[in-house]
Protein backbone atom coordinates (compact mmCIF):
# COMPACT_ATOMS: atom_id res chain seq x y z
CA UNK A 1 0.00 0.00 0.00
CA UNK A 2 1.22 3.48 -0.86
CA UNK A 3 -0.87 5.09 1.88
CA UNK A 4 -1.06 3.51 5.30
CA UNK A 5 -3.29 4.21 8.27
CA UNK A 6 -1.68 6.53 10.82
CA UNK A 7 0.55 4.89 13.39
CA UNK A 8 2.11 6.44 16.50
CA UNK A 9 5.27 4.57 15.54
CA UNK A 10 6.02 7.37 13.09
CA UNK A 11 6.63 9.77 15.97
CA UNK A 12 8.98 7.22 17.55
CA UNK A 13 10.77 6.85 14.21
CA UNK A 14 11.21 10.62 13.99
CA UNK A 15 12.52 10.76 17.56
CA UNK A 16 15.11 8.06 16.81
CA UNK A 17 16.32 9.87 13.67
CA UNK A 18 16.39 13.18 15.55
CA UNK A 19 18.59 11.68 18.28
CA UNK A 20 21.02 10.30 15.70
CA UNK A 21 21.23 13.64 13.91
CA UNK A 22 21.67 15.65 17.10
CA UNK A 23 24.76 13.61 17.95
CA UNK A 24 26.38 14.83 14.72
CA UNK A 25 25.39 18.45 15.37
CA UNK A 26 25.88 18.59 19.13
CA UNK A 27 27.36 22.12 19.32
CA UNK A 28 25.84 23.76 16.24
CA UNK A 29 22.69 25.86 16.38
CA UNK A 30 20.20 23.70 14.52
CA UNK A 31 16.72 22.41 15.09
CA UNK A 32 15.01 19.38 13.63
CA UNK A 33 11.35 19.48 12.58
CA UNK A 34 9.09 16.51 11.85
CA UNK A 35 7.08 17.60 8.81
CA UNK A 36 4.89 15.96 6.21
CA UNK A 37 1.93 13.67 6.73
CA UNK A 38 3.61 11.36 9.26
CA UNK A 39 3.89 14.35 11.61
CA UNK A 40 0.11 14.85 11.72
CA UNK A 41 -1.63 12.59 14.28
CA UNK A 42 -4.50 10.67 12.72
CA UNK A 43 -3.50 11.32 9.10
CA UNK A 44 -2.88 8.36 6.80
CA UNK A 45 0.42 8.68 4.94
CA UNK A 46 3.21 7.05 3.02
CA UNK A 47 5.37 5.50 5.75
CA UNK A 48 8.28 7.86 5.07
CA UNK A 49 9.41 10.31 7.75
CA UNK A 50 9.95 13.83 6.35
CA UNK A 51 12.42 15.96 8.26
CA UNK A 52 13.62 19.55 8.02
CA UNK A 53 17.02 20.21 9.58
CA UNK A 54 16.96 23.97 10.24
CA UNK A 55 20.10 26.02 10.71
CA UNK A 56 20.64 29.54 12.08
CA UNK A 57 22.50 32.32 10.23
CA UNK A 58 25.65 31.82 12.32
CA UNK A 59 25.97 28.27 10.92
CA UNK A 60 27.05 27.83 7.30
CA UNK A 61 25.49 25.40 4.88
CA UNK A 62 28.97 23.93 4.31
CA UNK A 63 29.22 23.07 8.02
CA UNK A 64 25.90 21.21 7.76
CA UNK A 65 26.92 19.45 4.55
CA UNK A 66 30.26 18.24 5.99
CA UNK A 67 28.59 16.88 9.14
CA UNK A 68 25.92 15.06 7.12
CA UNK A 69 28.53 13.56 4.79
CA UNK A 70 30.43 12.24 7.81
CA UNK A 71 27.36 10.28 8.91
CA UNK A 72 26.58 8.85 5.49
CA UNK A 73 24.48 11.38 3.57
CA UNK A 74 25.19 13.00 0.24
CA UNK A 75 23.87 16.32 -1.06
CA UNK A 76 21.34 15.89 -3.88
CA UNK A 77 20.79 19.59 -4.69
CA UNK A 78 17.57 21.50 -4.12
CA UNK A 79 15.59 19.54 -6.74
CA UNK A 80 14.14 22.78 -8.09
CA UNK A 81 12.92 24.15 -4.77
CA UNK A 82 14.89 27.16 -3.46
CA UNK A 83 15.47 27.27 0.31
CA UNK A 84 15.40 23.50 0.71
CA UNK A 85 18.43 21.29 0.09
CA UNK A 86 17.92 17.52 -0.22
CA UNK A 87 20.18 14.94 1.41
CA UNK A 88 20.02 11.20 0.79
CA UNK A 89 21.69 8.21 2.37
CA UNK A 90 24.86 7.00 0.68
CA UNK A 91 25.11 3.28 0.00
CA UNK A 92 28.92 3.38 0.21
CA UNK A 93 29.29 4.41 3.86
CA UNK A 94 29.15 2.36 7.01
CA UNK A 95 25.69 1.10 7.91
CA UNK A 96 23.87 3.10 10.59
CA UNK A 97 21.35 1.19 12.71
CA UNK A 98 18.80 4.05 12.78
CA UNK A 99 19.49 6.20 9.73
CA UNK A 100 19.59 3.23 7.34
CA UNK A 101 16.64 1.37 8.86
CA UNK A 102 13.98 4.07 9.03
CA UNK A 103 12.91 5.34 5.63
CA UNK A 104 13.09 9.12 5.65
CA UNK A 105 13.56 12.23 3.55
CA UNK A 106 16.00 14.80 4.93
CA UNK A 107 15.79 18.43 3.89
CA UNK A 108 18.10 21.20 5.08
CA UNK A 109 16.61 24.70 5.32
CA UNK A 110 17.93 27.98 6.67
CA UNK A 111 15.85 29.81 9.24
CA UNK A 112 13.44 32.06 7.33
CA UNK A 113 13.22 29.79 4.28
CA UNK A 114 9.86 30.05 2.51
CA UNK A 115 9.80 26.27 2.03
CA UNK A 116 10.39 25.71 5.76
CA UNK A 117 7.59 28.15 6.58
CA UNK A 118 5.23 26.31 4.20
CA UNK A 119 6.10 22.93 5.73
CA UNK A 120 5.36 24.20 9.25
CA UNK A 121 2.18 26.09 8.28
CA UNK A 122 0.78 23.06 6.44
CA UNK A 123 1.62 20.65 9.27
CA UNK A 124 0.25 22.86 12.03
CA UNK A 125 -2.95 23.68 10.13
CA UNK A 126 -3.70 20.00 9.56
CA UNK A 127 -3.01 19.18 13.21
CA UNK A 128 -5.43 21.91 14.33
CA UNK A 129 -8.17 21.35 11.72
CA UNK A 130 -9.88 17.97 11.61
CA UNK A 131 -11.98 18.82 8.54
CA UNK A 132 -8.93 19.79 6.46
CA UNK A 133 -7.08 16.70 7.67
CA UNK A 134 -9.96 14.42 6.63
CA UNK A 135 -10.24 16.13 3.22
CA UNK A 136 -6.51 15.69 2.63
CA UNK A 137 -6.65 12.06 3.69
CA UNK A 138 -9.53 11.35 1.26
CA UNK A 139 -7.60 13.08 -1.52
CA UNK A 140 -4.53 10.93 -0.82
CA UNK A 141 -6.53 7.68 -0.76
CA UNK A 142 -8.29 8.65 -4.01
CA UNK A 143 -4.95 9.35 -5.71
CA UNK A 144 -3.48 6.06 -4.46
CA UNK A 145 -6.51 4.17 -5.80
CA UNK A 146 -6.27 5.99 -9.13
CA UNK A 147 -2.68 4.82 -9.65
CA UNK A 148 -3.41 1.33 -8.26
CA UNK A 149 -0.99 1.81 -5.35
CA UNK A 150 2.06 2.49 -7.58
CA UNK A 151 4.48 4.68 -5.53
CA UNK A 152 6.13 6.49 -8.43
CA UNK A 153 2.87 7.21 -10.19
CA UNK A 154 1.36 8.32 -6.90
CA UNK A 155 4.17 10.85 -6.30
CA UNK A 156 3.73 12.32 -9.78
CA UNK A 157 -0.05 12.47 -9.55
CA UNK A 158 0.06 13.97 -6.05
CA UNK A 159 2.38 16.70 -7.31
CA UNK A 160 -0.12 17.47 -10.05
CA UNK A 161 -3.47 17.07 -8.28
CA UNK A 162 -2.80 17.86 -4.62
CA UNK A 163 -0.81 21.05 -5.20
CA UNK A 164 -3.92 23.26 -5.27
CA UNK A 165 -5.24 21.75 -2.03
CA UNK A 166 -1.85 22.11 -0.28
CA UNK A 167 -1.39 25.71 -1.44
CA UNK A 168 -4.94 26.51 -0.31
CA UNK A 169 -4.19 25.16 3.17
CA UNK A 170 -0.97 27.18 3.36
CA UNK A 171 -2.85 30.36 2.39
CA UNK A 172 -5.54 29.66 5.02
CA UNK A 173 -2.82 29.11 7.61
CA UNK A 174 -1.13 32.39 6.66
CA UNK A 175 -4.48 34.15 6.90
CA UNK A 176 -5.05 32.68 10.37
CA UNK A 177 -1.62 33.87 11.49
CA UNK A 178 -2.25 37.34 10.13
CA UNK A 179 -5.62 37.43 11.89
CA UNK A 180 -4.04 36.32 15.17
CA UNK A 181 -1.28 38.92 14.85
CA UNK A 182 -3.80 41.68 14.12
CA UNK A 183 -6.02 40.64 17.06
CA UNK A 184 -2.98 40.41 19.34
CA UNK A 185 -1.78 43.81 18.17
CA UNK A 186 -5.22 45.35 18.68
CA UNK A 187 -5.46 43.85 22.15
CA UNK A 188 -2.12 45.32 23.12
CA UNK A 189 -2.90 48.76 21.73
CA UNK A 190 -6.43 48.82 23.14
CA UNK A 191 -6.18 47.09 26.54
CA UNK A 192 -9.70 48.07 27.21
Amino acid sequence: MVIQKYTEGWINDFNEIQKALLVAFFELKISIEHIGSTSVPGLAAKPIIDIDLVYNPDVSFDQIKIRLEKIGYYHNGNQGIPGREVFKRSKTTAYHLVLDCIVHHLYVCPVGSKELENHILFRDFLIANVEARVQYQHLKYDLADEVKQDRKKYAALKEEKAKEFINGIIEKAKGNLLSLNVKSHLTIENPG
